[in-house]
């Protein structure tokens, strides 16, 4: 990797964990999990960077919320948020950037014309990704409920975990996921291009 790479990549990075940080800020109130952006900014970092570098800027997101900055959704941060009934998506948030960053792998300049095997394989980065940030903070938001008692008399944790943190979310995902494939397909030549020199 060349300076001039490296320097755009963490210039890159540091710009899209700000764009992150500003997604939080950005949400709709829908029973005890917001709806927000920064699940698809932190799987669209992914999908569009590829490779290790495609986490990166989610790494540096969580890492500022949890020294105390308030980037977490609703201008949150901290530890507690972690501990949180909703604190198993932050964590679900840099698996979901991993997954999409593999399976997209690194963009090329080439991406220009788009092929249907590429468009197919970033359409199931991008869907792999939201699904797999699910994970952790459903499997958090289930255990949360049952240990502090939060589960209706008249439902069973499981119930009550996938009306209030799953069901009701998935049309916006949908929604969020088609905006990132066709944000990924527009910019990822573009990362190619600089930064990763190799692909020109």
């Amino acid at each position: 990797m060349t300076k001039k790479s490296r320097a755009f990549r963490i210039s890159y990075s540091a710009l899209f964990a700000a764009v992150i940080c500003i997604g939080g800020f950005l949400k709709i109130p829908l029973g005890p999990v917001p709806v927000v952006l920064q699940n698809a900014l932190c799987v669209l970092s992914g999908c569009i960077t590829g490779g290790f570098w495609g986490m990166v800027p989610t790494l540096i997101f969580l890492f500022a919320g949890l020294t105390g900055l308030p980037v977490y959704s609703g201008g949150t941060g901290g530890i507690a948020v972690w501990l949180g009934p909703t604190g198993g998506f932050l964590a679900g948030y840099l698996f979901g950037a991993l997954a999409a960053s593999l399976i997209a792998g690194k963009p090329s300049v080439h991406e220009k014309s788009i092929t249907a095997k590429k468009l197919t394989l970033i359409i199931l980065s991008v869907l792999t990704g939201m699904i797999v940030l699910y994970i952790p903070g459903v499997v958090h938001f289930f255990l949360w409920a049952k240990r502090t008692g939060h589960v209706p008399a008249d439902s069973s944790a499981l119930y009550y975990t996938l009306t209030a943190c799953v069901l009701p979310y998935i049309p916006g995902d949908i929604l969020k996921s088609a905006l990132c494939v066709y944000v990924s397909v527009k910019v990822r030549p573009l990362a190619a291009l600089y930064l990763y020199e190799e692909t020109k």
